[in-house]
């Protein structure tokens, strides 16, 4: 029990007193260019509480929370395949000098059933606020696609899933909303380090179909996971955004540091 005390005190500081460049945030590539899978759906139901906290004073004061919460569980399908339901949302807030310059809003509903052999199908809806950097006041986003596992040898593994989507973006300046659909396309290569540590890279991509050279996206991230307690565990992750053009930002890049304690029940 001592140990387990001293494990979680230690984990609280680390979220509390680490000063990043770039804001916090939490971060779902998966979840943004296919399904929510992302939590490994059991027959019971499985559910995580993620949070994360920095806070620095002095010539700035800044300030940056950041919270998640997944559930998952699996039912019969078609085929009597077991078909996946997963759910997650999230939010953060960033403040420097008591000036909110940053917000983030996601929601993400998918289901994911294997068909035959390693493949499997796929359907999603997400939804995403961000007023400040991406000037969204809200993006809706309907999918269905196809994805297969290439590798997995119990340690490394690696899988791509793709699909098509309905996008519906609502701008929070005066450019008038769009609608179109796109091409999602989402690779992920895994390593199981230890029994308690994994690295991953996640990369997912968007383009619209009505200009592909021009107006697309592109979210790459890479981390480690791994487990402080029998339910606790800390993520660290460094994530990049490009956006090749959206109405009404100054910057295609944003890059954001994330670090998270979460709790698995």
């Amino acid at each position: 029990m001592k140990t387990l005390i001293i494990k979680i005190v230690t984990a609280t500081l680390l979220l509390s007193s680490i000063v990043f460049s770039d804001d916090i945030a939490l971060s779902d590539v998966e979840a943004q260019y296919s399904d929510k899978s992302s939590v490994l759906a059991g027959d019971k139901l499985k559910q995580s509480i993620n949070l994360g906290f920095s806070n620095t004073a002095g010539n700035t004061d800044t300030l940056n929370l950041n919270g998640k919460y997944d559930m998952s569980f699996s039912t019969v399908g078609y085929g009597n395949q077991k078909l996946k339901v997963g759910f997650d949302t999230s939010a953060f807030l960033s403040k420097n000098d008591n000036v909110k310059s940053n917000e983030e809003y996601t929601a993400n509903l998918g289901l994911e059933q294997y068909i035959t052999d390693s493949w499997l199908g796929y359907g999603a809806i997400n939804w995403l606020r961000n007023p400040d950097f991406k000037n969204l006041d809200n993006k809706f986003a309907i999918g269905i696609g196809i994805g297969r596992d290439l590798f997995n040898d119990g340690k490394h593994s690696l899988k791509f899933k793709l699909g098509v989507a309905y996008n519906i973006q609502q701008y929070s300046d005066t450019t008038e909303d769009s609608k179109f659909g796109s091409l999602n396309e989402y690779l992920e290569y895994g390593n199981l380090l230890n029994k308690t540590s994994n690295f991953f890279i996640k990369v997912g991509a968007s383009e619209n179909f009505d200009d592909f050279k021009n107006d697309y996206e592109v979210l790459t991230a890479l981390g480690l996971n791994f487990t402080v307690a029998e339910n606790l565990s800390v993520t660290i992750e460094e994530e990049l955004f490009y956006d090749k053009i959206h109405p009404g930002t100054d910057k295609s890049t944003d890059t954001k540091s994330i670090v998270r304690l979460g709790y698995n029940f």
